[in-house]
C-alpha cells in the first residue's frame, strides 16, 4: 500500500515536532497557513498557496516545512518552503519526506541536509534572534487578542505588526505602516496597541506604567469602527474624543481627528494636547492613525 502525504505527516513528520517540543512548549505553535486562496476565475479558483507546516514562537513565525510523501525526494519541496518561508517572512525553511530533511536559513542563504533531531522552540527562536532584545521578548510574552480563537491575522497582518514591534523593541521611535483599503489596519492597529499595552512598554523603555495612545481617523465611521474593535481593553482604559473627564484616567483615546479642537482650543488633557502638536513634527510611536483615501 502506498504511503500517501498525510501518512508521512502523521507517522514521521508529527512525531518528530513533538518530540522537539513543538505545540508542547508553551507559546508554541504548529498550524496549516493559507498563504492565499488562489485567483478568482469564472470556474472557481485556481493555485492556492497554503504551507503544510509554520512553526511560531511567542507569535513569531521562525520556520516553514514543506512535505511531501515518503515516495518523494526529501528535496522535492525546496521551492515551495523557500517561496512560503518569504512570503510569511520566516528565518528558516525545511523540505522533508519524513526520511530525510533538508534546510535553508532565509538570511545567510546557507543550505543542506538537516540531520535530526529538529531544534526546540527556543533553540530556533536564539537562532533567530541571537543578539537578545529585551522589548522584542515582552512583546512575544503577550499573545494576540483572538477574540476566543475567532481571529487570526492574515499572513501580510501578522508582518505588519511584527514589523512594527520589530522596529520598536530596537528603539525606533517612528514608524509608518502604508496598506490599502480593506486589508485589516484598524485590527492590525488593535493588536499593535494591545501588545504595547499589555506589555507596559511606553516612551521612557521603563514597563512601570502603561502606554497612552492616540487613534485618530478622518471620518466619525472609521473613528466608531476602531473603538468597537478596540473593545477588548479595560472600559476605564478607553476613552472616545470629546467623552472625557478630569476624573477619568483613560489611557486609549479615540476618535475623528476633528474632535481634538473645539473653539480652537484643545478640548483634551493636557499630554494629549502637547502630543497632537508633535504631530506637525512626525509621528510619534505610540501615536496610531487611520486614513482612507
Amino acid at each position: 500500500m502506498t504511503e500517501t502525504e498525510a501518512d508521512t505527516r502523521a507517522n514521521r513528520i508529527d512525531p518528530v515536532l513533538r518530540e522537539a517540543g513543538w505545540g508542547v512548549v508553551e507559546g508554541s505553535r504548529i498550524r496549516r497557513e493559507m498563504i492565499c486562496p488562489g485567483r478568482i476565475t469564472g470556474g472557481g479558483r485556481v493555485n492556492p498557496l497554503s504551507a503544510d507546516y509554520v512553526l511560531s514562537y511567542r507569535d513569531r513565525k521562525l520556520a516553514v516545512i514543506e512535505a511531501k510523501r515518503a515516495g518523494l525526494g526529501a528535496t522535492d519541496g525546496v521551492g515551495q518552503a523557500k517561496d512560503y518561508a518569504t512570503r510569511l517572512k520566516a528565518r528558516f525553511a525545511y523540505s522533508t519526506n519524513g526520511l530525510g530533511w533538508y534546510g535553508i536559513d532565509m538570511a545567510t542563504g546557507a543550505e543542506g541536509a538537516h540531520t535530526l533531531p529538529f531544534p526546540s522552540p527556543q533553540e530556533l527562536w536564539d537562532r533567530c534572534f541571537p543578539e537578545g532584545n529585551v522589548w522584542r521578548d515582552r512583546f512575544g510574552a503577550v499573545p494576540f487578542e483572538t477574540e476566543g480563537g475567532k481571529w487570526e491575522p492574515r499572513y501580510y497582518q501578522h508582518n505588519a505588526i511584527t514589523a512594527v514591534l520589530e522596529a520598536i523593541s530596537r528603539g525606533r521611535d517612528r514608524v509608518l505602516l502604508t496598506l490599502a483599503t480593506g486589508t485589516g489596519k484598524t485590527s492590525i492597529a488593535f493588536q499593535i496597541a494591545w501588545k504595547l499595552y499589555q506589555s507596559s512598554w511606553n516612551l521612557s523603555r521603563d514597563p512601570v506604567r502603561r502606554p497612552r495612545i492616540l487613534f485618530l481617523a478622518d471620518r466619525n465611521i472609521l473613528a466608531d469602527q476602531a473603538y468597537n474593535s478596540f473593545s477588548a481593553f479595560p472600559p476605564d482604559a478607553l476613552c472616545r474624543l470629546g467623552e472625557w473627564s478630569d476624573e477619568a484616567e483613560p489611557e486609549i483615546f479615540l476618535g475623528h481627528d476633528g474632535m481634538l479642537v473645539v473653539d480652537g482650543w484643545y478640548d483634551c488633557p493636557v499630554w494629549l494636547a502637547e502630543l497632537v502638536m508633535t504631530i506637525s513634527n512626525g509621528y510619534p510611536p505610540h501615536l496610531l492613525g487611520k486614513e482612507e483615501a
